[in-house]
Formats: structure tokens, C-alpha cells, sequence
């Protein structure tokens, strides 16, 4: 379980710019989204993340009214956050394919 909690470390921040990517999201729908996708992530792990994406101003946040309960903070992607989704999903390709393969054993070694 710990090697799949320090690979998830490593590709969460790409993959919650994704996510924001196509949609406008709060904090706890990031989360049911991610995990909808069978990635085990709590809300806690999320906002720490969020807060950083922010700071880096990859993404911005905006407080809108709640139809329930208090209001809720959506973050839509920057053009940053669009240049570094790119990116990301280019170095994620670099590193996935050779891993694909050595893991299929299509390559000689």
C-alpha cells in the first residue's frame, strides 16, 4: 500500500488539473471525482494541493452561494495551469510507455 501512496503522490497534482480542466469543481466533488476514478485520495489530501495550485496561480478559486449549505469555493484552471497540464501530461506519456512495456515485457532487456 505504500508503493501506491507515494506513485498517487506523484501524479494527483496532474491529475486534479485535469479534472478542473473540464469542469468547474469544488474541493469535496475533486474528491468523489477522483475516487470515482479509483483513486483512493481523501478530502484532507486534497486542499493542501489546492491551496498550492493556487499559490502557484495554476488555478483560481471563487466562493459562489451553495444550493445547500454554506457557500463553496469552485477553481477553474489558469493559462498556467493549462501550460502545466500539458506538460505534465507529456512527461506522464515519457514515463508511462517504457513502464508499459518493461511491465509487459515487450522490451529485451
Amino acid at each position: 500500500m505504500a508503493v501506491r501512496s507515494q506513485l498517487l503522490k506523484g501524479i494527483l497534482e496532474g491529475c486534479i488539473l485535469a479534472i478542473i480542466s473540464r469542469e468547474t469543481v469544488y474541493g469535496y466533488e475533486l474528491a468523489m471525482k477522483l475516487q470515482n476514478q479509483g483513486l483512493d485520495v481523501s478530502e484532507g489530501s486534497i486542499y493542501p494541493i489546492l491551496l498550492r495550485l493556487q499559490k502557484e496561480k495554476l488555478i483560481q478559486g471563487e466562493m459562489r452561494k451553495s444550493p445547500s449549505g454554506p457557500n463553496r469555493k469552485y477553481y477553474t484552471l489558469t493559462d498556467a495551469g493549462e501550460v502545466s497540464l500539458l506538460i505534465f501530461q507529456e512527461n506522464w506519456e515519457n514515463v508511462k510507455k517504457p513502464v508499459d512495456q518493461l511491465l509487459r515485457g515487450k522490451e529485451e532487456l
